[in-house]
């Protein structure tokens, strides 16, 4: 049974991440201790709401220090929607904002005439996207569930797994290394979801 902390640090949706991945078979350790996190094979970090006070919860509680120590050690972490966005290199949402620096890239607003926020089932386009393990074993044209105000912008496109087409197309998810990441919510995905998430729990990923 693959072991998975998912990091609590007060910004929603820990539930339904945990319920999914249980239902998958994961044993899951809902933990704000960063030792936890740093001797975790896993580690999801899930997110909604604002950038700012997410990124400051993460490096007053010590989760951080957590996440890098477990990437160090080979763990594979996930970000999910605001999670995701966390881990590029900053954040222009109300002001600019460092974030992890796990991705290359940055969080912007969507262009002027988009309708914000982007909520509801879009396309995952993977044509020319490097998707690797992550979204293995989808078929493209996939749909997923969004829900979100901003987007990363200025990826590295060795990085992206997938883009999505709303204002403009945007990188709906992305992989260096161990770091994946998805700006949609698996959990809220149906089988798709599922098997974005089976492809993360996978040791053969």
């Amino acid at each position: 049974m693959t072991r998975v902390a998912l990091l609590d640090y007060g910004v929603g949706n820990v539930g339904s991440v945990r319920r999914a991945l249980e239902r998958l078979g994961a044993e899951v350790v809902q933990t704000s201790e960063p030792a936890v996190v740093a001797t975790s094979s896993r580690v999801v970090l899930p997110g909604v709401g604002a950038f700012a006070p997410a990124r400051r919860s993460l490096a007053a509680s010590g989760l951080e220090e957590g996440i890098r120590a477990a990437l160090e050690s080979g763990a594979r972490l996930l970000g999910l929607c605001l999670g995701f966005q966390l881990l590029f290199d900053e954040s222009e949402e109300f002001g600019t904002t460092p974030g992890l620096g796990l991705l290359a890239g940055r969080i912007a607003p969507f262009p002027p005439g988009a309708r914000v926020p982007h909520v509801g089932w879009n396309r995952l386009e993977t044509e020319g996207a490097s998707a690797g393990p992550l979204l293995d074993r989808l078929p493209g044209g996939t749909y997923v569930y969004f829900v979100h105000s901003f987007r990363p912008e200025g990826v590295d496109p060795a990085d992206v797994a997938a883009w999505c087409d709303h204002g403009g197309r945007f990188v709906a998810a992305a992989r260096r290394g161990n770091v994946w990441g998805c700006q949609f919510h698996p959990e809220k995905s149906s089988s798709a979801g599922r098997r974005i998430l089976e492809n993360f729990l996978s040791e053969a990923a």
